[in-house]
């Protein structure tokens, strides 16, 4: 069975966030990586040098679930709107409770990542369902949270 995590988007200010959250629950990070140290995608402009130490991913366990996050950098990245900036994260099990998912939740939505493996080692994909509500499916294809 798929985990559900909360995957909050930032305007800039997640390091900054994320550390606040740190000091109140307390653990530490799973991950933290920026968006200077992604590797050149195809068809993609470069990252401008004041969106490289912006936070690509974090993550940062609260009990049994993963609290997410990440700064909205790129034309492929849910626009900023605050009130509004989060995600459903769901972690599925195999690649075809993936796809099903995937499939299901975004019939009538919007696509804005198609399921395709990604370079941090997930299958990965993002839509927003015909509600309104952001889902990302992040199927781990190695051990470790990212």
């Amino acid at each position: 069975m798929a985990t559900v995590n909360t995957y909050l988007n930032f305007n800039g200010n997640c390091e900054h966030a994320f550390n606040f959250y740190k000091s109140v629950f307390g653990g530490e990070f799973t991950y933290i990586g920026r968006f200077g140290e992604m590797p050149p995608q195809e068809g993609m402009p470069p990252m401008s040098d004041a969106d490289n130490n912006k936070i690509m991913h974090v993550g940062l366990p609260i009990g049994p679930t993963i609290l997410m996050g990440s700064d909205s950098v790129g034309e492929w990245a849910p626009a900023f709107v605050q009130g509004n900036n989060f995600s459903v994260s769901i972690n599925p099990e195999s690649k075809e409770e993936a796809d099903k998912l995937f499939k299901g939740l975004s019939e009538g939505g919007q696509v804005t990542m198609p399921m395709a493996d990604t370079f941090w080692g997930a299958y990965f994909g993002m839509f927003t369902d015909k509600f309104g509500i952001n889902w990302m499916i992040n199927l781990e294809t190695h051990q470790g949270e990212k």
